[in-house]
Order: C-alpha cells, then sequence, then structure tokens
C-alpha cells in the first residue's frame, strides 16, 4: 500500500509540474498587452517599456516560469500586477465562498443521485422507474445558465424564498444570511450533476442485481431488493467514488458560470474578470489552484478504491 500511495503521489506531482507549465505557455498566447493595459490608452512606447521591465515581463519566458514555480515552492503564488496584492490571501478570501458552494452542490447531487438512481433501477420497466429514468436525462442535458435563470424567477420571484444575487460583505459572520445566498446557487449546480450521476447509479445497479452474489442472496430467500441493498451497494458505491471524483472538475467549471450568474465573490467570478485585466499572477495562481485541486481529489479517490476494494490489495 505504501509503494502504490508513494507512486500516485509521485504521478501527481508530475501532473501538477506539466499543468502548471501549460498554464504558463497558454497564458502567453492569449491577446493583449497587461503593460497597455496597465499604462493606458495614450501611453507612449517608453512608458509600456518601462512598465514591462518593473514587472519582469521582458524576460525570457524559461526565466518567467521558473521565478514564478520558485515562488509557488516557498508558498507564494506572487502579486497581482493590477492592484498589487498577494494572489494567495485572495485566494483564501474567495474560497471561503467558492468551497461552500461546491460542498452544498455535491450533497444537494448526492441526494438527488442515490435514492432515485437506485428506485429507477429497482423499477425498471414500470411507469415510474421510467419517468425517473426520462427525467434525469433531461435535467442532465438542460444548460446549467437556463437552470439557475428558471430557479431564480420560481423561487427568488415568484415566491421570495431565497435572495436572487450577491453574497453578504459580512462573509460568514452571520452563518444562516450566507447559507441562504448559497443555497439557490448549490442547487443549480446540484440538480445537474445530481442528474448526470443518478444516470450512471442506476445503470451500475441494474449491473448489480445480475451479479452472481445477488441471484445467490435471493435463492437463500432475500427479495431482490433486500439481496440488492445488503450485497449490491457495496459493490456500486466503488464506482460511485470514482464517478465523484470526475465530477469535481464538473462542479468547478459550474462554480465559474454560476458565480457570474448570481453575483457571487468567488474564485470563479474572480477569474473571469482577471483574464479580461491580463492579470497574469493572478490568472496562474487561481487555475494551479484550481487543476492542483482537481489532482489531489483524483489522487484521493484511487488511495480510498485501494483501501475499500481488497481486490486491488491482492492485486500487489
Amino acid at each position: 500500500m505504501l509503494r502504490y500511495a508513494l507512486t500516485r503521489l509521485a504521478l501527481l506531482l508530475l501532473g501538477l509540474v506539466v499543468a502548471s507549465a501549460l498554464i504558463f505557455l497558454t497564458l502567453r498566447v492569449l491577446p493583449g498587452d497587461v503593460a497597455q493595459l496597465i499604462a493606458g490608452m495614450n501611453s507612449t512606447p517608453e512608458q509600456i517599456a518601462g512598465i514591462r521591465e518593473r514587472l519582469g515581463l521582458d524576460a525570457p519566458l524559461l526565466t518567467q516560469y521558473f521565478t514564478w514555480i520558485g515562488g509557488v515552492l516557498r508558498g507564494e503564488l506572487g502579486a497581482s500586477l493590477v492592484t498589487g496584492a498577494p494572489v494567495a490571501s485572495e485566494l483564501v478570501e474567495k474560497a471561503q465562498v467558492t468551497i461552500p458552494l461546491g460542498l452544498m452542490a455535491m450533497t444537494v447531487a448526492l441526494v438527488i443521485a442515490l435514492p432515485f438512481g437506485v428506485l429507477s433501477a429497482l423499477r425498471r420497466g414500470r411507469a415510474d422507474g421510467t419517468a425517473l429514468s426520462v427525467g434525469a436525462q433531461t435535467l442532465a442535458a438542460v444548460p446549467v445558465v437556463w437552470a439557475g435563470m428558471m430557479l431564480v424567477l420560481v423561487f427568488a420571484v415568484w415566491l421570495g424564498w431565497l435572495p436572487a444575487q450577491g453574497f453578504p460583505r459580512g462573509g460568514w459572520d452571520d452563518p444562516a444570511l450566507a447559507f441562504r445566498s448559497l443555497l439557490l446557487p448549490a442547487i443549480t449546480i446540484g440538480v445537474i450533476e445530481g442528474a448526470m450521476l443518478m444516470r450512471f447509479v442506476r445503470s451500475a445497479t441494474l449491473q448489480a442485481t445480475g451479479q452472481d452474489f445477488v441471484r445467490t442472496a435471493a435463492a437463500k430467500g432475500l427479495t431482490r431488493t433486500q439481496a440488492l441493498l445488503r450485497h449490491g451497494l457495496p459493490n456500486v458505491g466503488l464506482s460511485i467514488i470514482t464517478v465523484l471524483g470526475l465530477q469535481v472538475a464538473g462542479i468547478i467549471v459550474g462554480a465559474v458560470i454560476i458565480e457570474q450568474l448570481f453575483s457571487l465573490p468567488g474564485i470563479g467570478r474572480m477569474l473571469v474578470a482577471d483574464v479580461g485585466q491580463r492579470d497574469l499572477p493572478k490568472v496562474q495562481g487561481e487555475l494551479l489552484v484550481l487543476t492542483g485541486f482537481v489532482l489531489v481529489v483524483g489522487f484521493v479517490v484511487d488511495l480510498v478504491h485501494r483501501v475499500i476494494d481488497p481486490r486491488q490489495r491482492e492485486a500487489e
């Protein structure tokens, strides 16, 4: 197990190095010049050149890359070219919105996917099972922006139960208000992701019903439902953990869009604004942190699989 964990950790670090290089190079081919943006439209070429020199933008790309990576290894993500504020501190501040939003969205997705996915499999061929399956396929195809607008129209405009936009200035000083502000965005992401996950849960459950151990349990006197719940679902859980790890990326992408729609001061909204301003250090730091988070989730999923699946341990 230790050797496997060290191997996966080495792959994680290699993935971070490759991702950092791709992020750095990709941002350098974007159109626009941050020095021109800072200097203003009426600036002279000499003024622009001076700003580029002061910010280190005139250095060779390889030098700029290693300077950035050296700072990352020291725990420093640099400072914003526009505001001068440390990137790390801004990320910590914005994460107080994005991380709770992601956790709430994942909770909503699980609440939808697990019970309804299993139920639709158990009721396969019946009207209610077919309705659940069709509903999941329909919701999975709904654009997240349209879903958010419809939820705002119903729960914020018509019913007035939840706020349509914004987040408290005091953050989590008022937990109830902060939670209410994130509830509608989390439901928007969670419903779409839950519908996608529900289809997989249904497929995995149907596959489990055909396994020998489920049929054997049923032959010993258990009903099909009892046999599935006692012996089939633990095996389904392994596959669900893998899909949950993959859905983390989907939730991050959804958060970028939803934070714009609901005017939430999170990492996603900050990232979009920084790309528009060509604030390279901030964009680099934000993308590296988001990419690292996805890679770490995949690393944890692999280790969890290794721990709870005896077949993988026996294969060593």
